[in-house]
């Protein structure tokens, strides 16, 4: 565990960008003092880990550079699928020398890694019932190469690690400084949208109770765009943060109102059912031969005929008069848009849902829903989910109840990826927690 610090840079590195901010006690609260952000270099980073150590150090370095931190102890966040395991356990009520041991047992048992030799931690979640024979307890995994890799971007970096976390435990200081009051003795759940991955992590008082990762994030819109529409990954990428939106009758049958327009039905037995609502005119008189309507007519019987040869020819039914048909409506940009990427809008909905309705069935419940990460910026997204999953969602914001003191700051930095700031800011709310 780090020593008590006054002053943290937190560092985020993400697959799609890397972000830092700086976080300083000023008198008896904490301030952001600095904020960066950057593109993460091509190939340097993916959702499995860290590939180039150079690269990244130096966006780090230079981020710090531009943003004006000064501050040297880092604390940073290890993350992939190949680098972290992240769970909540059972494990039975004992004191810290009988858990401890217990605990090794457990990590050992649970180890997802191909290399050996790893780093572990585990922490007891407080609270729960005093009488229950049993405690959640949050446990951390991680390869060692994964470590000495985050080491090495410190180092390179030109800063000192203050300590090494994980994602959902930054998120959760985030949480409890930002959402305190909002959130006491409730049960919210924090998805973190990534580029490459999704967090979906369920918090109760604060403290984390279900971390799950789920390999679908902004990036699978962007591809869906770009196949269904027949562009390049570029231009669908900047469909989607300038032009994509999500209707705010998303989930319905039909998004966009096209159910408005019928499908012919050939078995229905009258012309009505062709334009439900529509009178079929037809005309009350017989207008005559060679109307068109009909023309051959039913021989006479005259009085030297014989009846019995005379062979009645039913007058044929008029002819319904063609009702005209309104020409379907060309979609619209928007719409196209949205078609393109629906069906993984409705895989990550399906992925939260399931998170939840688990987490429910071991007799928790969920309030509320806040989205991080970049994706999680998708215009509707937040209207969208609040009408699918029944719960009150919003986006979260990381610096909300704290004073931005950032001298260096650009315009906009904060205001366009307050979402993207929600890790490093936790990050280096280090300084608050133990």
């Amino acid at each position: 565990m780090a020593k008590k610090l006054n002053s943290v840079l937190g560092i985020d590195i993400g697959s799609q960008q890397i972000k830092i901010a700086e976080i300083k006690m000023q008198g008896r609260e904490p301030a952001v003092t600095a904020l960066g952000i950057a593109r993460t270099p091509e190939g340097a980073v993916d959702h499995t880990g860290v590939y180039d150590v150079d690269q990244v150090a130096q966006v780090v370095k230079d981020l710090s550079a531009a943003s004006g931190a000064s501050v040297n102890n880092v604390v940073i966040t290890v993350a992939g699928q190949a680098s972290v395991l992240v769970r909540t356990v059972e494990a039975p009520r004992l004191e810290a020398g009988e858990l401890k041991n217990h605990m090794e047992w457990e990590i050992t048992r649970n180890v997802p890694f191909a290399e050996s030799t790893i780093q572990s931690d585990f922490k007891a979640i407080p609270g729960g019932d005093p009488a229950s024979q049993n405690m959640d307890v949050i446990m951390a995994i991680s390869p060692q190469t994964a470590i000495d890799t985050l080491v090495d971007i410190v180092k390179k970096a030109g800063k000192s690690l203050a300590a090494i976390d994980v994602e959902p435990l930054g998120l959760a200081r985030t949480l409890k400084t930002s959402y305190a009051a909002e959130f006491d003795n409730k049960t919210v759940c924090v998805v973190d949208f990534g580029h490459k991955t999704t967090a979906i992590n369920i918090y109760k008082d604060g403290y984390l109770m279900l971390p799950r990762q789920v390999p679908l994030g902004g990036e699978n819109f962007t591809r869906a765009i770009s196949d269904n529409m027949g562009v390049g990954m570029e231009e669908a990428e900047h469909i989607k943060t300038s032009r994509a939106r999500i209707p705010s009758n998303a989930g319905d049958q039909n998004a966009f109102g096209s159910d408005a327009f019928q499908t012919f039905n050939p078995f229905e037995d009258t012309a009505a059912a062709f334009n439900p609502g529509l009178t079929v005119n037809v005309p009350a008189a017989d207008p005559g031969p060679g109307s068109g309507l009909y023309d051959y007519q039913a021989p006479v019987a005259g009085a030297n005929d014989d009846p019995s040869d005379v062979v009645a020819i039913p007058e044929p039914d008029p002819i319904p008069v063609p009702v005209p048909v309104a020409a379907p409506v060309q979609d619209s940009e928007e719409t196209k848009i949205y078609q393109a990427f629906a069906q993984v809008l409705d895989e990550f909905v399906s992925e939260l849902r399931r998170s939840i309705d688990y987490y429910r069935s071991k007799g928790g419940d969920v309030s509320a829903l806040l989205l991080a990460g970049g994706a999680s910026k998708l215009p509707g997204l937040p209207e969208m989910l609040e009408k699918s999953l029944g719960l009150s969602t919003a986006l979260l914001d990381p610096s909300r109840g704290l004073p931005i003191n950032a001298k260096r700051l650009e315009a906009g930095v904060l205001e366009n990826n307050r979402q993207d700031f929600a890790l490093a800011i936790g990050n280096g709310l280090h300084i608050l927690f133990d």
